[in-house]
C-alpha cells in the first residue's frame, strides 16, 4: 500500500439496497470489460473534435511554440492519466469508480463534490455540445459536397473556399444538428459503457480513418499548391500584438481540449474486473498506453502536416480546407460523424450516471426504463438546443479547453495524488512528487487562465456577426 494510505473505514461496505442500485447505475452495472475496451473508449474520448482544430491551433501558435505545446501536452497528460489509473484502487477494498468519489476521498465529502463535480460536468456537457456542433457541421459538409457534385459533375467552390451550389435546395446547419441529435436520442438509451462498446469501437476506427485522410490529403494539397506557385504563409493571422497573444491563448485551449480522457478514465476503469491478485490498474494502463500511441499517430501528423500544407490560411476544421478528391473528403466527413456519435456517448455516460444517481438516491424515483428514457432524452435535447444557438466550433474548443479541461486534466490529478499519498517529507519520493506535480500544476493553472480568456474573446467576436438560428 502507498505511504499515507489507510485501510478503508466500515462505511465503505454497502447495504443490499445500495448494492442493488449500483448494479442498475450505468457506471457500476457491468464489470466484465477487457483491457482493449479501455483502448478504444479512450481513443474515442480523446480523438474527436480536437484533432480537427489542431492545424488551426498551430497556425495561431507558430512552428516552435506549437510543437512544444503539442509534445508537452501529450507527455503531461499521459503522466496525469497514469496517476488517475493508479488512484482508482489506492485504498484497499475500495474502488473510486467516479471522479467525484476520488475527490471526496481527497478533500472531504462536501468539498470534494464542489471541487470536482462542477468542473467535470462543464467538461462533459461542453464536449457534448461541441460534438453536436461537429456532427451537424460534418453532416452538412457531406451533404453540400455530394449535392454540388451531383448538380455540376464536380464540387464547386466560391472565392472564399466555401462549397457552392446555387441551384441546390439550401439547408440550414440547424437541421443537421437536429438529425445528429435524433441519433443520440436513440443511442442514449443504451444502459452502460459495455453496451456502447461496439459504437465506441466503430468511432475509434473512424478516428484513425479520417485523421489519416486529413494529413494525407493535406500533403497532396501542398504539392498542388507548390506546383501552382501558391506557397502557404506561416506568419501570424492577427495584425496586432494583442490579437496575436489572445489567439495564442485560445490555441492553447484547443490543444488542452484534445486531451480530455481524464474526465471519464475512472468511469471506464470501473467496468474492468478487479481482485487483489489482478487489480484493474494493470489492464487499464495497458489499454491507456495503446490508446496514447494511437492518439499520437492521429494528432501529430494532422497538426504538423495540416499546418505545413496550408499555413495560416488553414480553416478551423481542417477538413473544410481540403478540396480534392471530393469523394475522399466526403467520406472523411462521414467518418467524423460516426466518430462523434460514439464520442458523445462516452462523455454522456458519466452525466447519465450522475443524473440517475441523484434522482434515485436523493429524490427517491424508482429506477427503471421510464426514468432513464425521460432523463436522458431531456439531457440530449438540451445539448442539442445549446449547440443550435452557439455553433462556434473553434471558439468553443478554446474556451472549454481552458476553462474546464485544464483543471481536471493537468493539475487536479496532481493535487489529489499529493493529498492521498502523502510521501514522507524530504524523501526522494517526496521531492520527485512535489517537483513534477508542481510543474504540472503551474502549467495547468496558466493554461486554464490564458486559454479561457482567448476562447471567450473569440466567442464574443463571433457572436457579434453571427446570425443565430441561421
Amino acid at each position: 500500500m502507498e505511504e499515507g494510505v489507510t485501510s478503508p473505514p466500515e462505511t465503505f461496505f454497502k447495504s443490499p439496497k445500495e448494492k442493488w442500485i449500483d448494479d442498475w447505475l450505468p457506471i457500476t452495472s457491468s464489470r466484465n470489460a477487457k483491457w482493449w475496451y479501455s483502448t478504444f473508449h479512450n481513443v474515442t474520448a480523446m480523438v474527436g473534435a480536437g484533432v480537427l482544430g489542431l492545424p488551426y491551433a498551430m497556425s495561431e501558435l507558430g512552428w516552435g511554440p506549437g510543437i512544444a505545446v503539442l509534445v508537452l501536452s501529450w507527455t503531461i497528460t499521459l503522466y496525469t492519466l497514469w496517476q488517475m489509473v493508479e488512484m482508482h484502487e489506492m485504498v484497499a477494498g475500495k474502488r473510486f469508480d467516479r471522479y467525484h468519489e476520488l475527490g471526496q476521498h481527497a478533500f472531504g465529502e462536501k468539498l470534494g463534490l464542489w471541487i470536482v463535480v462542477p468542473q467535470q460536468l462543464m467538461v462533459e456537457v461542453g464536449v457534448n455540445v461541441v460534438y453536436m456542433v461537429t456532427g451537424g457541421k460534418s453532416l452538412k459538409q457531406f451533404h453540400d459536397i455530394v449535392s454540388s457534385r451531383s448538380k455540376y459533375g464536380h464540387v464547386s467552390y466560391s472565392q472564399e473556399g466555401k462549397i457552392t451550389c446555387p441551384d441546390c435546395k439550401p439547408f440550414k446547419l440547424t437541421y443537421f444538428i437536429v438529425i445528429f441529435g435524433c441519433v443520440q436520442l436513440v443511442l442514449s438509451q443504451l444502459p452502460n459503457f459495455n453496451a456502447i462498446s461496439g459504437v465506441s469501437l466503430a468511432a475509434a476506427v473512424m478516428s484513425l480513418g479520417y485523421s489519416t485522410i486529413a494529413w494525407g490529403a493535406s500533403a497532396a494539397e501542398k504539392g498542388r499548391n507548390e506546383a501552382a506557385a501558391a506557397a502557404p504563409e506561416y506568419g501570424y493571422k492577427a495584425t496586432t500584438t494583442a490579437g496575436t497573444i489572445l489567439n495564442l491563448f485560445s490555441a492553447m485551449g484547443t490543444l488542452a481540449f484534445a486531451y480530455a480522457g481524464h474526465n471519464v478514465v475512472l468511469e471506464i476503469q470501473a467496468t474492468i474486473p478487479s481482485d487483489p491478485e489482478k487489480p484493474s490498474k494493470r489492464p487499464m494502463w495497458k489499454g491507456v498506453v495503446a490508446a496514447y500511441v494511437l492518439v499520437a499517430l492521429c494528432y501529430f501528423p494532422v497538426a504538423l502536416v495540416g499546418y505545413w500544407a496550408f499555413g495560416n490560411a488553414v480553416e478551423e476544421d481542417i477538413l473544410v480546407s481540403l478540396k480534392r478528391p471530393w469523394w475522399l473528403i466526403a467520406a472523411a466527413n462521414m467518418m467524423v460523424v460516426v466518430h462523434v456519435v460514439g464520442s458523445y456517448q462516452v462523455y454522456a455516460m458519466p452525466v447519465f450516471d450522475m443524473m440517475e444517481s441523484l434522482l434515485v438516491k436523493k429524490y427517491r424515483f424508482p429506477p427503471g426504463q421510464t426514468l432513464r428514457l425521460i432523463a436522458r432524452s431531456i439531457y440530449v435535447a438540451l445539448t442539442m438546443v445549446v449547440a443550435i444557438i452557439f455553433p462556434f466550433f473553434n471558439e468553443l474548443l478554446g474556451f472549454f479547453g481552458g476553462f474546464a479541461f485544464a483543471p481536471t486534466t493537468y493539475f487536479l490529478p496532481c493535487i489529489i495524488w499529493l493529498s492521498i499519498c502523502k510521501p514522507r517529507r524530504f524523501s526522494l519520493s517526496w521531492i520527485i512528487n512535489w517537483v513534477s506535480k508542481t510543474i504540472c500544476i503551474i502549467i495547468g493553472v496558466l493554461l486554464m487562465i490564458v486559454s479561457s480568456i482567448g476562447g471567450l474573446r473569440k466567442i464574443i467576436l463571433k457572436a457579434k456577426t453571427y446570425d443565430f438560428f441561421s
